[in-house]
């Protein structure tokens, strides 16, 4: 099988107050940057806007909103990396139904702060610079557990 690699960047405008020792911070909204790195079984047509559809109906919930108040962040406290493992969560399910799998997540407050989760670890770097079938049906495995 050969497999592309894709990059989609989704923006969330959102507000959020922070936890710290117990008391609620102050709060503030941000522009979210989502960027999502995707694996996908070679098609002669991919259809890059099912990708883009999904995930922004999904996020539809949390846009232009207090997400402290949208659960789970109504009982978790929506830190960066609590918002991004959620997200990546939830992402993953909904790519892994349209035949996608989520490599990476990185998911940024700031132009300058951000958090990722790197769902292959070494072994996708070992993808990335290897031109090797096999070495992608091994990740694939990995990552869907099989």
């Amino acid at each position: 099988m050969r497999y592309s690699r894709y990059k989609f960047k989704f923006y969330l405008n959102a507000s959020h107050a922070i936890y710290i020792n117990g008391a609620m911070g102050e709060k503030h909204p941000h522009t979210w940057e989502i960027t999502i790195y995707v694996l996908k079984e070679r098609e002669e047509f991919i259809q890059f806007n099912i990708v883009e559809e999904k995930v922004n109906e999904w996020m539809s919930k949390y846009q232009d909103k207090f997400i402290n108040q949208i659960p789970p962040f109504d009982t978790i406290n929506p830190t960066l990396e609590n918002c991004c493992d959620y997200f990546k969560e939830n992402l993953q399910a909904i790519l892994r139904s349209e035949g996608w799998i989520l490599l990476s997540i990185e998911m940024s407050e700031t132009p300058t702060r951000s958090y990722i989760v790197n769902l292959c670890g070494e072994e996708e770097n070992l993808y990335r610079n290897s031109n090797s079938e096999s070495m992608a049906d091994n990740i694939l495995k990995r990552i869907l557990g099989n």
